[in-house]
């Protein structure tokens, strides 16, 4: 069974930082795209950040320079580093990893392009 479990969300104040990680179990996910989503009340889900198989990453243009997404294929483990964040940055994270079709291929951008996801971890960043 596959399974993706997020960890690092909370509540920051404007201008800190946090660290999501995400721990996939059940599959081999090194050859597939990994990326992260949020989802704040009201809206659609959103792509924030994707990392190909070779490490190759991919950023929503408001995260660009403050966000990094990584993996450790040894531990079948993404992270995403936020940095200056900031209250719009408030909303549910979501890891999720491309099944097939989708090998040594750019991570997809629409929640479409992704066949497992985590359960979501709360990011809350207070003015």
């Amino acid at each position: 069974q596959v399974q993706l479990v997020e960890s690092g969300g909370g509540l920051v104040q404007a201008g800190g930082s946090l660290r999501l990680s995400c721990a996939a179990s059940g599959r081999t996910f090194s050859t597939y795209p990994m990326g992260w989503f949020r989802q704040a009340p009201g809206k659609e889900r959103e792509f924030v950040a994707g990392c190909d198989w070779n490490g190759i990453t991919y950023y929503e243009d408001s995260v660009k320079g403050r966000f990094t997404i990584s993996r450790d294929n040894t531990k079948s483990t993404v992270y995403l580093r936020m940095n200056s964040l900031n209250p719009e940055d408030t909303a549910v994270y979501y890891c999720a990893a491309s099944g097939d079709g989708y090998a040594f291929r750019r991570p997809p951008v629409t929640p479409m392009g992704y066949d497992y996801w985590g359960q979501g971890t709360q990011v809350t960043v207070s003015s």
